[in-house]
């Protein structure tokens, strides 16, 4: 009996020293050191304390041999696993696509060039529309079966494309939705009481949207300076609203940009158009802050450029003039 548990032991032992020299080999060229294996402390200790003879049978001595077989294992796939991990590179790291960060206006699309680089294109098509509330009314008094076939027709003329119909569409944009409609005249009494309308729907709306806590910290400043200074009230509605609809932020209202009070309008005030086109006085399709203002019979000299965007500029000024001194 005594025998054939040595032998046991001796086959176990010969069993551990291979895997520990297949593992060695495996990992050599990983590795600058290669760390002993050692049994778990539990079973380092039985072996330490009893020997041989601490085992009963046969069947325990195996079990032992397994059991220091199995843990060798997990100690190599272990290891193995986290080398495999340290080799990981950047190759599941998702691809960011280019055109994600680029703004094309109405009508354009994102597309790479050749160079794999962002390149905004007229829209190749566009849905198609068949409800009649789809449809839009343009500025020459056209319908077109969406606003997306206008902003097309537009990309399409700017850009010299074959597709333009006509050197007008340069300039085209929406009026208004729907199927176009005779409007009536907009009458000269009608017309030179419109600034003074529009004026307190300007003033209105600012005073509503301030109330509902939807403009920015520095026009609601502005809206609280024009409820408590009726000299501001007027000035201060006309400033924030051409703010807001220079969208390219370039100091200027483009016809396109006026879009947002134009269009809603236009079926309910049927001066709204004839009085923005008289805001473009020298008709270079751009109406400027002092364009704005005469426009709404406001003086020249209380206009100035309080932006959101140039307050923000000249504060940030300020800081860094305080920051030198300092």
């Amino acid at each position: 009996m005594e025998l054939k548990l040595i032998l046991l032991f001796i086959l176990a032992a010969i069993l551990i020293s291979e895997i520990q020299s297949a593992e060695h080999k495996e990992r050599k060229h990983k590795y600058r050191k290669h760390k002993k294996w050692s049994p778990p402390a539990a079973l380092s200790s039985n072996l330490d304390e009893e020997g041989p003879q601490g085992i009963s049978d046969e069947e325990e001595a195996l079990k032992v041999a397994e059991d220091l077989a199995k843990q060798q294992e997990r100690e190599r796939e272990r290891e193995t696993s986290e080398a495999d991990d340290s080799d990981v590179t950047d190759d599941k790291t998702p691809l960011i696509d280019p055109c994600s960060k680029v703004h094309c206006g109405a009508g354009r699309v994102c597309q790479l060039d050749e160079n794999e680089d962002p390149l905004c294109v007229c829209i190749p098509e566009c849905p198609e529309e068949t409800e009649e509330r789809r449809k839009v009314c343009s500025n020459y008094n056209e319908t077109w079966p969406s606003d997306c076939s206008i902003y097309q027709q537009r990309c399409w003329c700017s850009t010299n494309d074959k597709k333009c119909k006509e050197e007008k569409y340069r300039h085209i944009h929406i009026e208004y939705y729907g199927v176009c409609r005779d409007m009536p005249e907009c009458k000269k009494e009608e017309m030179d009481d419109f600034p003074r309308r529009m004026r307190d729907w300007l003033f209105n709306v600012m005073r509503d949207l301030a109330d509902r806590q939807e403009l920015t910290p520095h026009y609601y400043k502005m809206e609280k300076e024009a409820e408590n200074n009726l000299t501001r009230r007027w000035v201060n509605a006309a400033i924030w609203k051409w703010c807001d609809l220079d969208m390219s932020h370039d100091r200027t209202v483009s016809r396109h940009e006026l879009f947002p009070i134009r269009a809603p309008l236009m079926s309910l005030e049927h001066c709204m158009a004839p009085f923005l086109d008289s805001c473009d006085t020298d008709n270079n399709h751009k109406i400027t802050l002092k364009e704005w203002g005469k426009c709404l019979n406001i003086d020249e000299d209380e206009l100035e450029d309080r932006c959101d965007e140039i307050e923000e500029n000249n504060n940030k000024n300020n800081d860094n003039k305080i920051n030198e001194l300092v």
